[in-house]
């Protein structure tokens, strides 16, 4: 007697094909997900908002599903992946999620356990890319360049602007300070180390001497206090939410630099807003010049951005770049569905999130 095959649930697309159409470069991704079809039947959802998608998932559509393959997009059709939209998923059959990413915030975690659905992320791929965009970050907010950049695009006559911009700093001699130590903080110390920078970090455990790579270990105000540039590098979770605010810049050098590559919601972007300094052009009270710059490329209400950060010429935003490049889009791609193949061939994730690592 032969069994139906299992589903797996595409949430999202396949991004690096759907961005560069069928080429050379996107065809190991849209392959490796199309032979998932030798194991399961491939399914997407018809639905487009939160409310559909939870009506769609308890009409039966998704009955039989094992495995879902998600992105961080996706959360517009989904919502967040918690609650009554676990319970719909399990009712369904999904024992697995595969997250595209590194941050997986958008799903509760002790939902998913209490259902019996596993969950995965991708770890690895996303550190040199994340690394690569903090360090773009740190040094254009350092030297100053987002004003000049914006100047010569409006008015080339005027080159660098008028009155010019005030003069950017060396990274050589500043001190990093690194909040979160994990792969991508590791790869930007080294990174930082190369320009002269010296860097401390903290962590809720400190490092082994070989991964701190010659990183000194600070407790977390001893950290603030010393930081020339303070990177954010820690995952969001309710523990982490809104961990850098108002006393914590307080607490920094006067001018001090704020890059964030990991979480918008870490920081509380209000405070920053309020304590930056702004362009001579410009008299806000608020604007103190606690910190001179910062370095963006997630917010607080992504893809909301605070008024106050677009209308500062002297910050550096990203639209969530990170890990935006050819090489990087495929390897997460790839290791998501390596992760969709593992839950189907062997019944389990081969890299489960840190909550669900004892499972």
């Amino acid at each position: 007697m032969s069994h139906a095959k299992p589903k797996v649930l595409l949430l999202g697309e396949i991004e690096q094909y759907k961005a560069n159409g069928p080429s050379t470069l996107s065809e190991p991704a849209r392959s490796a997900y199309d032979s998932l079809s030798a194991l399961a039947d491939l399914v997407s959802p018809k639905s487009r908002n939160p409310s559909d998608f939870l009506h769609e998932c308890r009409s039966g559509a998704f009955n039989g599903t094992k495995a879902v393959y998600r992105t961080f997009q996706s959360v517009a059709v989904t919502g967040r992946v918690e609650g009554e939209v676990v319970e719909a998923l399990a009712t369904a059959g999904v024992r697995f999620i595969a997250h595209n990413g590194a941050g997986y915030d958008q799903i509760n975690t002790a939902d998913c356990t209490a259902h019996s659905i596993q969950v995965s992320n991708t770890p690895t791929p996303p550190i040199a890319a994340t690394a690569d965009t903090a360090l773009f970050l740190l040094l254009g907010a350092l030297r100053g360049f987002s004003a000049p950049l914006l100047s010569l695009r409006a008015s080339p006559r005027s080159f660098r602007g008028d009155p010019a911009p005030r003069l950017g700093r060396d990274p050589a001699g500043k001190t990093l300070a690194i909040l979160g130590m994990g792969g991508i903080g590791r790869s930007l110390a080294r990174k930082a180390q190369a320009l002269g920078m010296t860097v401390v970090y903290h962590n809720r455990t400190r490092l082994s001497a070989e991964e701190e790579g010659g990183a000194g270990y600070l407790g977390w105000e001893e950290l603030l206090r010393e930081a020339d540039v303070l990177s954010l590098n820690l995952p969001l979770n309710e523990g982490t939410r809104g961990l850098v605010g108002r006393k914590e810049f307080g607490m920094m050098k006067k001018g001090a630099v704020v890059v964030n590559t990991a979480r918008g919601g870490v920081m509380d972007e209000a405070a920053l807003v309020e304590l930056i300094s702004e362009s001579p052009k410009t008299n806000r009270a608020l604007a103190s010049g606690q910190i001179a710059s910062c370095g963006l490329d997630v917010y607080e209400k992504e893809p909301e951005v605070h008024p106050g950060l677009l209308g500062n010429p002297n910050v550096m935003l990203l639209p969530h770049m990170g890990t935006w490049t050819v090489e990087t889009q495929t390897e997460m791609e790839l290791w998501t569905i390596a992760n969709v193949r593992s839950a189907l061939e062997t019944g389990t994730l081969k890299s489960r999130v840190a909550e669900q690592r004892y499972l």
